[in-house]
């Protein structure tokens, strides 16, 4: 297996715990301080959310929301070594209100879910410039609930970006490279 690197959860149950993951080209952890800022955003939506994290990677965006008093999050990931380090960390953290899924994000957002999610992190790998489309699956096949939340994390440079038009933006910032947005979801008018 690849050498793992860790990040840590920065609040809640879980607080300064590490998170190990594996070094596998595009995965890269949402850093400490858009975290931070990211859910300081969410602090009044967090508890007893649905989460729904699309590209979970290292998992610091899952592990963050569920340590935070999330009731519930679904964690998508192909990369088997991630998936490896996701699932241990699951145990060591004992969180059994995380569901781990080796699925291609892609595919899995042709289909509708049972219950739509409250909250929805959107954090592909850069280089494969997936965001619209995915953001377009989402609502398309009903993944956000009426008044939920999307986080979208893309690189700065990216001119592209066009989130479906009932999405409005809440909050938005750029840093380090990185512009990280916060939507919420209106029901569109018949």
């Amino acid at each position: 297996m690849a050498t793992k690197q860790q990040i840590r959860i920065i609040a809640g149950k879980w607080r300064s715990r590490q998170v190990r993951f594996p070094e596998i080209p595009g995965l890269r952890p949402t850093g400490d301080r858009i975290r931070e800022t990211l859910f300081n955003w969410l602090a009044p939506r967090i508890s007893d959310a649905r989460c729904l994290d699309l590209f979970s990677g290292s998992g610091a965006l899952c592990f963050e929301a569920l340590s935070r008093g999330a009731a519930y999050c679904l964690a998508l990931e192909q990369h088997p070594n991630a998936i490896a380090c996701l699932t241990e960390t699951k145990s060591l953290l004992n969180a059994p209100e995380l569901t781990i899924a080796h699925k291609d994000t892609l595919q899995y957002l042709q289909q509708s879910p049972d219950k739509p999610f409250d909250i929805v992190f959107v954090d592909p790998p850069f280089d494969l410039n997936l965001i619209n489309q995915v953001c377009s699956l989402l609502e398309e096949n009903s993944w956000v609930a009426n008044g939920g939340v999307i986080y979208c994390e893309l690189p700065v440079g990216q001119k592209n970006f066009a989130p479906p038009a009932n999405w409005q933006v809440l909050r938005n910032k750029a840093t380090s490279g990185v512009n990280y947005n916060l939507f919420s979801r209106i029901e569109p008018k018949a």
